[in-house]
């Protein structure tokens, strides 16, 4: 595939984010035919994309959805400040947008919802998962745009995050949930594709539902912003 022919995907990220890290973002996008691009803090922030991945990484700071803030957590400002003003710039242009973990809290956030700060403390007798193997199993929502692109009503997950979507922001529809009642996915209603997941796709690199997805908003990116406004249609390619 040409180069100048795959729709750019800009990937959210730290400016401290290591390489193996990066190298799975990278890879997820590039395989399915996108040009991925890194955004942090201390890069240049483009004119224009095709689609937006904010990728996964530090807590959001706690003022951001009238939260109080934790002492043994690591925030990353400067992030959040870069993360806000894209999704203030691209949501409104219909880019196709993909929240991972701490994208799929910031998504929620922006559109005015709120977070659980701390899972374990709020769930007594939660068991505290921490891998990138997909050991959690959660439902979909049959009828949502996250369940067109997976195609299961069912699928098991990674876990990295100890933060969670609480109350839904405006427009936003939870649709994937584990087994323990934790929000797991988002979706808006009034937007084309914006998703979010508090799981990681890219490091499930053999896992074909969690691969639809990455395809999905690549899929999504090379339409024309003039074409979007169908919300299935980048759920049904094929594998």
């Amino acid at each position: 595939m040409n180069e100048a022919t795959r729709p750019l995907i800009g990937i959210t990220t730290s400016d401290r984010k290591s390489r193996i890290a990066w190298w799975f973002d990278w890879f997820a996008v590039w395989r399915h035919g996108g040009r991925p691009l890194r955004l942090s803090p201390s890069r240049p922030r483009p004119d224009d994309l095709d689609g937006l991945i904010i990728g996964g990484g530090d807590d959001i700071e706690a003022h951001h959805y009238g939260g109080e803030m934790q002492l043994d957590v690591r925030v990353d400002p400067e992030r959040d400040e870069l993360e806000m003003a894209l999704l203030a710039r691209f949501i409104p242009r219909g880019t196709p947008v993909l929240g991972i973990c701490r994208g799929a809290q910031l998504i929620n956030v922006h559109q005015g919802g709120t977070l659980d700060p701390d899972i374990y403390t709020s769930y007594e007798g939660l068991k505290r998962r921490r891998t990138v193997l997909p050991r959690k199993t959660v439902d979909i929502v049959g009828d949502s745009r996250l369940y067109r692109i997976l195609r299961v009503t069912w699928c098991r997950i990674n876990s990295l995050h100890h933060q969670a979507v609480r109350e839904a922001g405006q427009g936003i529809e939870i649709v994937a949930r584990d087994r323990d009642g934790l929000v797991q996915a988002i979706e808006s209603r009034d937007h084309d594709f914006l998703i979010g997941v508090q799981w990681h796709p890219e490091w499930l690199v053999f896992n074909r539902p969690q691969q639809r997805l990455i395809r999905a908003l690549v899929n999504a990116a090379r339409k024309p912003a003039t074409q979007r406004g169908h919300p299935a249609v980048a759920s049904c390619e094929e594998d």
